[in-house]
């Protein structure tokens, strides 16, 4: 049976063939660690670090490479940023009471963080979204920035996880430079699924993934700080650096005052191949491609009678499933949560796989409020395709052809046994489902 991967929202695959390569070179020819090294190899290390913050800023329109800081991925970065700036209030202004925003339709990557500092006494904010499209109104941030207290941070995704809502960051960035606030925006649903260029949206922090839309490999990804806001993050983390080793304290330089311990070297180089196949093939031709797959689904997924409120009713053989998020091509990324009235998420992504080859991913995906908003919490949330570069028009049209199939109620045998809701094990771990690895 073929195996189609539509997971690409988690991670992408398969990713470049020079991103294998290169990482496989600098494991066997050069396997240094840079910075702690005067030899030649150190130095290839340091090399090629540097050239792959260069392509990032290149790629988001930074001003200064050394302000792209590697972390472990979006999480990481994430929480450097949104505990890093809370730190530094807290030391410029001890006891002074401190607000946070984010949006209803956020990662679990920024909630638990926001959740954690709430506990420690911060006041948190979380802005609705709309139920349909779940889009959230610059207009419902400001109204939270005009009230009385200190908000020092809004954060805010680019792109859902759930919806694949394409969110209005650039008018949230000008409300928060009205108000003197910090914005933090995640880009791991968009950056190399879309143009993303950080001066254009006006923020100050933007944290993504080296292994999703960028496809790179697991265990990269980096927050770029706006040069002057390195002075309202304070560092969450010390240790060595290669670099000011006489000192007791961590380096103010940048980014070595992010970037404590060694790297994940091979990881980095591995992301350097694939922000240059990126940068090659075009941001806008990438996105083109993923806007020919966008329209595919939402024609077919129409053609099928999926429901969703500004469709109308029509007759067809899945009426049961509705769809979530907007029907524009232009407000939306390649990423389609779908809910039936009667099957789990679980049971539909498990039949997919099992009948069909097709890896979807089933639950709540770590949005938990998007879900709540979407009113598909109590469900389970919902089964989730999502679309990556190497996923072609023909694919769309095989797994539309396979939820036909679920939704006429042929395949109704599988075992619910495979099946769980929402995050738990059994959403993900098939027993008995071995993929044998390739010579």
């Amino acid at each position: 049976m073929r195996r189609l991967y539509l997971d690409n929202a988690a991670t992408s695959y398969p990713k470049p063939p020079a991103v294998y390569d290169a990482m496989f070179r600098y494991g066997r020819d050069v396997g240094a660690s840079p910075g702690r090294g005067q030899y030649s190899e150190s130095r290839e290390g340091a090399r090629l670090i540097r050239d792959c913050r260069e392509r990032v800023c290149r790629l988001i329109g930074g001003t200064d490479p050394s302000h792209v800081v590697f972390t472990l991925n979006t999480s990481d970065a994430l929480n450097l940023a949104i505990k890093g700036v809370v730190r530094a209030a807290r030391l410029a202004s001890p006891g002074s009471p401190m607000r946070l925003v984010t949006t209803a339709m956020d990662h679990n990557s920024v909630l638990r963080p926001f959740q954690a500092l709430a506990d420690e006494g911060v006041e948190v904010v979380h802005v609705p979204a709309d139920p349909v499209s779940g889009l959230v109104s610059a207009a419902s941030v400001e109204a939270e920035l005009s009230r009385p207290g200190t908000t020092v941070l809004v954060a805010a995704n680019m792109a859902s996880n759930v919806t694949g809502t394409i969110q209005p960051v650039a008018e949230i960035g000008e409300v928060c430079r009205r108000h003197g606030v910090l914005l933090l925006v995640d880009a791991a649903q968009a950056l190399g699924h879309m143009p993303v260029d950080v001066r254009e949206i006006g923020c100050d922090l933007l944290a993504f993934p080296g292994h999703k839309g960028l496809m790179g490999p697991q265990g990269t990804g980096g927050l770029y700080i706006r040069p002057g806001v390195e002075d309202r993050v304070a560092t969450t983390r010390e240790g060595g650096t290669g670099s000011w080793s006489e000192s007791d304290s961590q380096p103010g330089t940048m980014p070595e005052r992010y970037e404590a311990g060694s790297h994940n070297t091979i990881g980095i180089v591995g992301l350097r191949e694939a922000v240059g196949y990126v940068l090659e093939r075009g941001l806008a031709a990438l996105r083109g491609h993923e806007v020919e797959l966008i329209d595919a689904m939402l024609v077919g997924l129409r053609e099928l009678g999926v429901r969703h409120p500004e469709w109308p009713t029509a007759g067809g053989p899945c009426g049961a499933l509705r769809l979530l998020g907007p029907v524009e091509t232009s407000r939306r990324v390649g990423v389609f949560a779908l809910v039936h009235d009667e099957l789990e998420p679980g049971e539909i992504a498990a039949v997919l796989e099992g009948r069909f080859g097709i890896l979807a991913r089933s639950g709540i995906t770590c949005a938990p409020r998007a879900h709540a908003a979407m009113g598909t919490l109590g469900r389970g949330g919902a089964v989730r395709l999502s679309f990556g570069p190497f996923v072609t028009v023909d694919d769309v049209r095989y797994a539309l052809a396979a939820i036909r199939s679920v939704c006429e109620g042929e395949l109704r045998d599988v075992s619910s046994s495979v099946a769980g809701r929402g995050d738990k094990p059994a959403d993900y771990r098939t027993e008995g489902a071995v993929i044998p690895l390739r010579d």
